[in-house]
């Protein structure tokens, strides 16, 4: 539960430096955090905490999209700067080459030849880069373009 007492920690530098964008923010990630806390029988791990910050950065890049198509670039660029907070409270996100090289290995290992094993392919990748931060579309579409 450190990055509950982390976030904790950062309402109250937020708050006395009367940062309200920035505390809002951290507030509607310990509210997920809390919910799943009190949602989940056994607690909430480190998994499950990434789990849900990729889920919030979904929902913002999302929000942020059509935010953008509908002509609203100021509510876009809030969503964009609350998306980067949340990153902040993620780890590293896995580089280019990490993830290239992570599905040249996961092909290897599960010898896949076709788009049919492709499933195969992205859960081997995604062991490799346990603990580091992926954008689940993007490694798909390499894996899916390596396949085909």
């Amino acid at each position: 539960m450190a990055l509950i007492d982390q976030l904790q920690k950062d309402i109250v530098v937020s708050m006395r430096a009367k940062d309200e964008a920035r505390l809002s923010a951290i507030r509607m990630i310990k509210a997920a955090l809390m919910k799943e806390k009190a949602d989940s029988p056994k607690g909430v791990d480190e998994a499950a905490e990434l789990r849900i910050l990729n889920m919030l950065v979904k929902q913002r890049r999302d929000a942020a999209d059509m935010y953008r198509q509908g002509g609203r670039p100021e509510q876009a660029d809030k969503e964009e700067a609350e998306l980067r907070l949340i990153e902040t409270y993620m780890p590293a996100a896995a580089s280019e080459d990490e993830i290239d090289a992570a599905i040249s290995a996961a092909i290897a290992e599960t010898g896949a030849t076709t788009s049919k094993q492709m499933g195969q392919v992205m859960n081997a990748a995604k062991a490799h880069l346990s603990g580091r931060r992926i954008d689940g579309k993007s490694m798909s579409d390499k894996v899916k373009a390596r396949l085909a």
